[in-house]
């Protein structure tokens, strides 16, 4: 480069730390190097140490690099020979490049001009010394001794970026450079073990979050099983007890608060499949309970959202007995819709489908109670349609099969007041099966063996609207048997004790439909009625 001279009050400010010079094509290298540079902090235990070029200082910066300092208006001669004359040293990016500029070369005996005793360090980024080094680099002093630069290889088979970079350090400070790996190799260990540390506090304090999700998760998993576990109790102990007194109208109310649970989940596809099956039960509860208070429409919808849950339940486990037994139920009452609607031929495939369910769940477990008794409430649904529908010898067959697994499962549990319960029906539609045939007398007997079972179990609960119901329907078909023999004033008398039962009951509960309906046709006289 040329210019004018610059004075040597100019030349003795020292403003950089050093002028870095590079040709145009080195561009982004250069950038880098020189934002490196001016960021690098020196070891604190170095920092104002004393050097050969003075106290260690704790930063480079600030280090001239021309086409960044300098404004596009200025003189880039002046500026060039200003910046040059105020550095502590001259940092050279070595390349074919810079050795084809001339530029660069001018740079570099510029300020060897101005400060032959500061330091030239070149910096060789490409091809080997003899084709980057520009000439003024190798050129000898006016005692004819060679200048021989302090170097730093970048190539990744010699110095390395790494040690490249520390050696420029070193020149630019005068510290040795094994004092500088050291100290910054000690730095990179303390910031590794910081680093670590900082790694070692968050993995604690994560572990403490999730020690505290997993027991704020524990809490809630806890909490919806207390929630369930109350619900558990609401379907099966308080429901019995709300049924044996009559209570619709507490039911629905039971039923909705159960419910209700369920309908503040954010997302019932993340409940438990347990807990999406109790779910269905309760809607099936619900859709039970509508019925009973005439609303058909309500209690379909019920038992359709039941149908859909424990069937996607069942596809997803098609062995779980609890899925089987949680459809088998859907199926069923989907089918006691139609069946009370009249519609046989639609309940009929529902019940079978229950039976087939039923069926399974024994051969799984032969030993299961309440297993054999589901076969036989689905039995004892097939007997009833063949008894509504007068198939005769049909019927006489599916109540007997009825029958027949129902004493088999009081023979298992001889003591439970609720299977009792349920042999009295299945003698109760027996009955009913033999005056398809004739036998009003063999159909008589079924009706006293079922009052029999119906008294002893009034007899150690009285208040049972369930048993009471039943005792009633009882004397009902038993009035109709006896007046169909010729008893006529027998008949009467149980009639008349039937309608006084289904008024008390009916005072009870006014919400029950099924009991209204009993309460209307009891008020006809008997010898109306077509037997």
């Amino acid at each position: 480069m040329t210019g004018s001279s610059i004075g040597d009050d100019a030349a003795d400010r020292r403003r950089y730390r050093a002028f870095l010079s590079y040709s145009h094509a080195d561009e982004r290298f250069a950038a880098r190097l020189h934002r490196w540079l001016e960021t690098y902090r020196l070891p604190s235990r170095l920092a104002g140490s004393p050097s050969p070029r003075g106290p260690v200082p704790r930063r480079l910066a600030p280090i001239f690099r021309d086409r960044a300092e300098l404004p596009a208006a200025s003189s880039l001669d002046r500026e060039v020979r200003l910046a040059l004359s105020q550095s502590d040293a001259l940092l050279v990016l070595c390349s074919p490049a810079a050795k084809a500029s001339r530029w660069v070369d001018a740079e570099i005996a510029l300020f060897r001009e101005l400060h032959p005793d500061r330091p030239v360090i070149a910096a060789l980024i490409q091809g080997e010394p003899a084709d980057s080094f520009p000439p003024a680099l190798l050129a000898r002093d006016p005692d004819g001794v060679e200048q021989e630069p302090i170097a730093a290889d970048f190539h990744p088979d010699r110095d390395g970026a790494k040690l490249a970079r520390l050696k420029i350090v070193a020149g630019l400070t005068g510290v040795a450079l094994d004092q500088i790996i050291q100290r910054d190799a000690q730095r990179q260990l303390r910031r590794v073990i910081g680093v670590t540390f900082l790694l070692v506090l968050l993995a604690l304090f994560m572990a403490l979050m999730l020690v505290f999700v997993a027991r704020a998760r524990s809490e809630a998993e806890k909490q919806r099983q207390q929630a369930e576990g109350l619900i558990e109790f609401m379907l099966t102990d308080l429901r019995e007890k709300l049924e044996g007194v009559g209570r619709l109208d507490v039911l629905q109310t039971v039923n909705k608060r159960a419910l209700g649970y369920y309908a503040e989940q954010p997302d019932l596809s993340a409940l438990p499949a347990d807990s999406l099956e109790r779910r269905a039960r309760i809607l099936q509860a619900m859709g039970a309970d509508d019925f009973k208070r005439g609303d058909a429409a309500g209690a379909l919808a019920q038992f359709a959202e039941a149908y859909r849950v424990t069937a996607a339940l069942r596809a997803a486990d098609p062995d779980d007995p609890k899925r089987l037994f949680a459809h088998a139920q859907s199926e069923f009452w989907l089918g006691y819709v139609d069946f009370m609607r009249n519609r046989y031929d639609a309940a009929l495939p529902r019940f079978r489908s229950y039976q087939s369910l039923a069926q399974q769940l024994v051969r799984q477990e032969p030993g299961n109670r309440a297993y054999w008794r589901e076969l036989g409430y689905a039995q004892g649904n097939i007997c009833t349609i063949a008894v509504t529908r007068n198939a005769g010898a049909q019927a006489l067959k599916d109540c007997s099969a009825a029958l027949a697994t129902m004493e088999r499962v009081h023979r298992m549990a001889p003591g439970d007041p609720d299977i009792a319960a349920d042999l009295a029906n299945r003698h109760a539609w027996m009955a009913d099966a033999l005056r398809l045939q004739g036998e009003d007398a063999a159909a008589l007997q079924q009706r006293k063996r079922q009052g029999e079972i119906l008294q002893s179990l009034l007899k150690d609960d009285p208040k049972n609207a369930g048993y009471l119901q039943d005792w009633m329907l009882a004397r009902y078909s038993m009035s109709k048997l006896l007046h169909a023999l010729g008893e006529t004033q027998r008949a009467e008398m149980l009639r008349a004790e039937a309608r006084e039962d289904v008024d008390r009951l009916v005072a009870s509960d006014p919400d029950n439909n099924d009991w209204r309906v009993w309460q209307r046709k009891l008020t006809r006289p008997l010898a109306n009625r077509r037997e």
